[in-house]
């Protein structure tokens, strides 16, 4: 499990484990943020789960599988609008993470 500062030493676990992360890139260096893509690409690679909760799109597009909610926050979001891998969320036009998503790929 990894918490608000506890550091991942790269070595593999013999157990799976679902990890929960919210927001993981608030306050990181665009060079940081490339080494905990590394990271989440790692622990996936060993057979874990990630649930990550984001809103950069270098993270976003990464990921296997996109749940965008929406289309604004707070009492204005919580609707599904696209659910699917990054390149099917880039053809949702309802979706604003799918626009900018879409010239990223």
């Amino acid at each position: 499990e990894l918490g608000k500062g506890t550091r991942y030493d790269g070595t593999p676990s013999s157990e799976h484990t679902l990890y929960i992360l919210d927001e993981p890139t608030t306050g990181l260096h665009f060079e940081d943020i490339n080494k905990l893509i590394g990271v989440l690409n790692r622990l996936a690679d060993a057979g874990n789960t990630l649930i990550v909760i984001e809103h950069n799109l270098d993270v976003i597009k990464c990921a296997d599988w996109i749940n965008d909610l929406g289309p604004e926050g707070g009492d204005l979001g919580g609707t599904l609008l696209a659910s699917g891998t990054p390149e099917a969320v880039a053809k949702t036009k309802a979706s604003y993470t799918g626009q900018y998503l879409k010239e990223m790929l």
